[in-house]
């Protein structure tokens, strides 16, 4: 069993010509062994066999050695891991997938969000050993391999590969906004001369991690194991945040323990309790079902009492929210029938802001703000206002100067603006080509959510049919919008020809539950099929925008498999979305990535044809 080499831990990593860096990912450390096809394996740092719990990662090796000839044995240096984004990784449903022992369960899961090895290290292909290579002789014989083997050449959380690879940055500087901007974990630096040392803690590679800080206060001592459980206050009573262990010093541990044993206000077991005094800070990496990822004790606040620690601040600084954008009336309640916060609503955009973005960057951006919450006026907001900061970027278009949402700092700027709801065209700014089609499946009420259900379903399969990936999301109050990506190249009248097409076909062949009628008043309880909303100049809500409905709903990306009796726009508030996208990414991850292979061209071109007729 072969032991991996592992990093040093620094606050600070160092710069030069001799340095390379990698992100550092959150995830399973594990070596990776291909003999042949009857001998995959993969062992942990405490040598237990990974691939237990990772079928897919086997599945695809299985599947690469009789697709390609390569040389054997090939060993890698890497991490199992679940991606919610290029620089960032699930590391807490990871643990979920590692404690799993049901083999029905494994696979399950396995099919429902896989996980991916990133290789950041080759040691052997072949009778060729790398391991006393150069740092960088062994990345360029990696890259060389996984181009071989036609695998990603950095991780991409859409990519359906299981074998992904880590690439290196000369810029540090560039590789920590990456990561601070996605909430990593942290960045390596690797000495480009170094050789990969066997089972050594070696100074040629050092780590630092993204570490956040929180203002607590010491709650209890658990004299079992030296743990410290911390808190904080909210609404006037303790809340536990979690525990620590690390980071004393054996004199300071000593008298922190000696100190709550003598002012313990109760006992239970081995449980000291003692009351709100002691003052620290913690440094952790995230904080996630009322737990702390990694925390270590950091230094005792002598200056600050209890009272200042407070659960108000404690989201605040775990939320990681740009530095240039100042979060005014944190505690503003938005909604009358649901505890929502402008805070809520913005750590709700900075935790998913790694699948936000992508839909909203380069498209002019139509806003809707309440700047009282639903309790005042609303107003939508196209020209991006005079007051805004440098780092929002504009499009001028028919005399409108539109905001350009391109990154996290605008994102949140907006979120400090209360626009709470985000509207898009199908086009991009500058760009001739329409992006997408998009049919708005719109019921008379959310009691008659069922007939956007069906609707979506026929769709769903007449799309099938015609070889065409489409993807579905809830609009936030009581329809549907089914999605069809498509590659550059068609008009607006090409895009026409389809919607007004496929909405003809359900309305010829469904008459008692569609229509296309646009006056309300004569639908007769039919859905409308809004295929005039794609067009020029027109918007669609944004995927997992908030909407300005009482009960707070999102426009959640959805699987076409909970598209069925038991599904509700009731159901996706933004706490539950925000759990789903922990839980099993995002439904709409490859929407970019399947462009390129729609068949759209065919369907136009066989459309035209009809036309003439």
């Amino acid at each position: 069993m072969m032991k991996p080499m592992l990093p040093t831990l620094r606050h600070e990593l160092p710069t030069g010509k001799d340095w390379h860096y990698e992100v550092k990912y959150d995830g399973f450390r594990g070596i990776l062994c291909i003999q042949s096809q009857d001998q995959i394996s993969m062992q942990s740092r405490n040598g237990k066999e990974l691939l237990v719990h990772f079928p897919e990662i086997k599945e695809q090796i299985h599947t690469l050695l009789k697709e390609i000839d390569f040389s054997l044995p090939l060993i890698f240096d890497g991490e199992i891991v679940l991606l919610r984004s290029p620089f960032s990784t699930e590391f807490q449903e990871l643990q979920v997938r590692g404690r799993m022992r049901n083999e029905q369960r494994i696979l399950d899961a396995a099919a429902k969000r896989p996980a991916a090895y990133l290789a950041f290290d080759i040691l052997q292909s072949g009778n060729s050993l790398y391991m006393h290579e150069p740092y960088r002789s062994r990345k360029g014989k990696l890259k060389e391999v996984f181009t071989q083997l036609g695998m990603p050449l950095e991780p991409n959380p859409a990519h359906p590969s299981s074998l992904q690879m880590v690439p290196d940055y000369k810029d540090f500087g560039k590789v920590w906004e990456l990561v601070e901007k996605e909430e990593g974990e942290g960045a390596v630096a690797k000495k480009t001369g170094s050789k990969w040392e066997e089972g050594q803690r070696s100074t040629n590679w050092l780590k630092k991690k993204n570490w956040k800080y929180c203002k607590c206060f010491i709650t209890a001592l658990d004299e079992s194991n030296d743990y410290f459980h911390i808190g904080v206050f909210h609404h006037d009573q303790v809340l536990p945040i979690g525990l620590f262990h690390f980071g004393l010093s054996a004199d300071e541990k000593k008298t922190v323990i000696s100190a709550i044993k003598q002012n313990h206000t109760e006992k239970k077991r081995s449980l000291y309790y003692i009351d709100p005094a002691i003052v620290v800070e913690i440094s952790y990496l995230h904080w996630q079902d009322g737990q702390l990822r990694e925390p270590h004790f950091k230094q005792f606040l002598f200056s600050s009492e209890p009272e200042d620690c407070t659960f108000h601040q404690f989201k605040m600084d775990e939320a990681s929210l740009p530095r240039e954008v100042d979060i005014t009336h944190p505690e503003k309640e938005l909604f009358q029938d649901v505890h929502i916060t402008k805070l809520d609503y913005i750590r709700y955009l900075r935790k998913l802001s790694v699948v936000i973005l992508p839909f909203l960057k380069d498209r002019p951006l139509t806003c809707i703000r309440y700047p009282h919450g639903i309790f005042g006026e609303s107003f939508f907001q196209k020209n991006a206002p005079d007051y805004s900061p440098d780092f929002v970027e504009t499009h001028r278009e028919n005399n409108i100067h539109y905001t350009l949402c391109n990154n996290l700092a605008t994102l949140i700027w907006l979120g400090n603006q209360l626009a709470l709801e985000f509207h898009v065209p199908f086009q991009k700014a500058k760009e001739e080509f329409v992006n997408e089609v998009v049919f708005d499946l719109d019921p008379p009420s959310r009691a008659h959510f069922s007939l956007a259900v069906k609707a979506a379903r026929i769709m769903k399969e007449l799309f099938d049919g015609l070889s065409l990936q489409s993807f579905v999301k809830t609009s936030g109050n009581k329809g549907l919008q089914v999605y069809i990506p498509i590659s550059d190249g068609y008009s607006w009248e090409d895009t026409a020809l389809f919607t007004e097409f496929i909405a003809t076909y359900l309305v010829s062949n469904f008459p008692e539950d569609f229509t296309i009628e646009r006056l309300k008043k004569n639908r007769n309880g039919r859905l409308y099929v809004d295929y005039i909303q794609h067009g020029e100049g027109k918007t669609i809500i944004a995927p997992y925008s908030l909407r300005g409905n009482a009960e707070a709903l999102v426009a959640t990306p959805l699987w076409w498999h909970e598209v069925d009796d038991d599904l509700h726009p009731e159901l996706f508030t933004i706490d539950v979305v925000l759990r789903r996208f922990q839980q099993f990414g995002c439904p709409f991850i490859e929407y970019d990535s399947v462009k390129e292979q729609q068949p759209f061209g065919k369907v136009i071109e066989f459309l035209k044809k009809q036309s003439k007729k």
